[in-house]
């Protein structure tokens, strides 16, 4: 029998709320883990007579051998339509995580200049992403670098790389003037003279030097 909206939502107590409080705490913490652990999240199989689940459910599982009180609202004790463990709950909440890790580099660079190294590369996927890594002089002096985003490219032309670039910095309002460096590999569209990337943000910001990629450099003169 169906209920309306506002019946099921009064029907909701604080034993529930608290509960589903709970439910979203640990899955949170393996999410964190896991990320700043650099660990893959998926399982190969996991099912509920898998041997291994992959390391989020495993996590969730050690964390509720500890816990009567989590053991009885996660994984197969949780609700089939609420378990806070989907796919897509772990990248909201790695979503989460990485605005506010963006954040606070954004704070650390304040309105000093910066540099940008840019690469490019297919994941497994074979979709197209682009790494965008800051380089700044913090304020205390020393030299960082902040791998800043990841953004999947539709394609790989110096225009729209610099239009992706131009809105990851702008949503996080990073002024577009104040580069003082690009680092790319030696790619005709990121290194061109005339139409590479670099050149495009040259003719914003004069100052903007390009400089090829060390790590590129070293691997050819190998």
């Amino acid at each position: 029998m169906e209920e309306h909206i506002d019946t099921l939502i009064d029907n909701i107590t604080p034993e529930i709320i608290e509960r589903n409080r709970l439910k979203l705490k640990v899955s949170t913490v393996a999410v964190r883990w896991l990320a700043f652990q650099h660990c893959a999240f998926r399982g190969h199989d996991e099912s509920v007579g898998s041997l291994n689940r992959g390391n989020f459910l495993e996590f969730i599982q050690a964390i509720a051998s500890f816990s009567k009180d989590v053991e009885k609202v996660v994984l197969e004790n949780a609700p089939g339509n609420a378990s806070s463990t989907s796919h897509k709950i772990q990248q909201e909440i790695l979503s989460i995580y990485s605005g506010r890790i963006r954040d606070v580099i954004r704070n650390e660079i304040g309105d000093q200049k910066y540099c940008i190294i840019v690469d490019e590369t297919k994941d497994v996927s074979k979709r197209e992403q682009m790494t965008v890594v800051l380089r700044f002089v913090d304020k205390n002096g020393y030299i960082q670098e902040r791998l800043f985003d990841l953004i999947h490219v539709k394609e790989t032309n110096a225009l729209y790389l610099k239009g992706a670039i131009e809105e990851c910095l702008l949503a996080h309002k990073l002024n577009i003037e104040n580069i003082r460096g690009q680092g790319y590999d030696g790619a005709s569209n990121m290194r061109g003279e005339w139409s590479g990337l670099q050149a495009l943000f040259l003719n914003e910001c004069p100052y903007a030097y390009y400089v090829h990629c060390f790590a590129h450099r070293l691997r050819f003169e190998i």
